[in-house]
């Protein structure tokens, strides 16, 4: 590799309007399919509900607003194991700020951290305290957004986090923090496992294989305080109905990427229902994903996935890792200091006895509202959690 290949070249987000008038053309032919009356979301998607949120879209969303407010952010793109990487790069007027890379998931990007990254960046200005700075690294992941589509197989997770690290080094960071949900979760698990020495601590609001796999014995749950016992049964009887009912999108993925990518590519709307259904499935919702995420958010990121043609590409992060020689295997263990902030409404419910095997958990908090995209219903607890963990860690490295 060159050095030109290891440039961080700065890049700003700047789509031709004919991209805008191809989609709401689009949108304005959607071809709707039929639906049966009274079923609510237990099919799907609703049609009643998409189309208003379709007629929205095209009508009333203004991408150039968003447009303009992510490019707030200085951004860059560099080139890592063959891969185009983007970020954002959102240093701290705090010289003694700590680094953190923040990692989104999937169906999630970069969008997810507009509302913490002012407050994480500048604690000064929100009412903080100023040594509760972060110089933030927003990456995009590999196949997601402005990071793709990728041009070869083997974007696994674990291949992402070395690409990660690479990426902190060039941006001259030899200690930092990681923080992240969903793949983003993995990923910033596997850089505390893989780099102890060079990251500082590992903060999440989903941990992987932390909750009941398989159904518990007697014996199991005999062994298990009452609290942590029924938390163990809770969390069997949401992994079964998540088996039953929700997985579809992961097996797909998992499978099929590239025949699920024509739809999604060539539909907007199809783009559309396939990540609004999650937002309604995995957050603190009621009746449509807007009761706990802001509309024009959820379209923003909507829209990283349609203008850049990565649906297929990012679902391919799921089968890489489903074909990976790895695949079935049980977790390896980190010595990283591990934080997790509990969401009741996230996918799964973790629990603190298999997390323990694994994990060196330092802080577990569980909170009473909030779900799978933390940082877009919950910025404020999200950022003070983070805030209070790495606090904590720079009192006990100081003594």
């Amino acid at each position: 590799m060159t050095a030109a290949d290891e440039g961080i070249h700065p890049f700003r987000i700047d789509i031709p309007q004919r991209e805008l008038d191809d989609l709401h053309q689009r949108l304005d032919r959607t071809r709707w399919p039929d639906e049966l009356p009274g079923v609510g979301w237990s099919y799907g998607v609703p049609r009643d509900y998409l189309r208003e949120l379709a007629h929205y879209w095209r009508h009333e969303y203004d991408w150039r607003a968003a447009e303009a407010e992510l490019n707030r952010w200085p951004q860059y793109t560099t080139t890592i194991d063959g891969a185009n990487l983007h970020l954002a790069h959102v240093r701290s007027p705090e010289p003694d700020a700590t680094p953190l890379l923040m990692t989104h998931g999937w169906p999630g990007s970069i969008v997810e951290f507009i509302d913490v990254a002012g407050p994480l960046t500048d604690p000064r200005a929100h009412g903080g305290d100023p040594a509760d700075a972060f110089h933030l690294v927003l990456p995009s992941i590999p196949g997601f957004g402005l990071s793709g589509p990728t041009t070869e197989p083997g974007w696994e997770f674990k291949r992402v986090a070395a690409a990660f690290a690479e990426l902190m080094a060039r941006l001259g960071y030899a200690r930092y923090g990681v923080q992240g949900g969903d793949w983003g979760a993995v990923i910033s698990r596997e850089l505390g496992r893989t780099l102890p020495d060079r990251v500082i601590g590992v903060h999440l609001n989903l941990l992987p294989n932390s909750f009941q796999a398989e159904e518990p014995g007697a014996d199991e749950l005999a062994a298990l305080p009452p609290e942590e016992r029924e938390r163990t049964l809770a969390s069997w009887e949401r992994l079964k109905a998540w088996a039953g009912e929700r997985q579809g999108y992961a097996d797909l993925q998992s499978t099929r990427p590239q025949t699920l990518a024509y739809g999604l590519t060539d539909s907007p709307v199809g783009q559309l229902a396939w990540i609004a259904e999650k937002f309604k499935e995995w957050t603190d919702s009621t009746d449509r994903p807007e009761d706990a995420v802001d509309r024009d958010r959820m379209l923003t990121n909507v829209m990283l996935y349609w203008l850049t043609g990565t649906a297929g590409s990012s679902g391919r992060i799921y089968y890489e890792r489903a074909h990976a020689a790895y695949w079935g295997e049980p977790p390896e263990p980190s010595t990283a200091p591990t934080a997790l902030a509990v969401f009741p409404r996230d996918n799964f419910v973790p629990l603190r006895h298999i997390a323990d095997r694994t994990n060196t958990i330092v802080r577990w908090t569980e909170y009473d509202r909030g779900g799978h995209f933390a940082a877009l219903e919950q910025p404020e607890l999200l950022v003070a959690d983070i805030r209070a963990f790495f606090r904590e860690l720079r009192k006990n490295a100081t003594g």
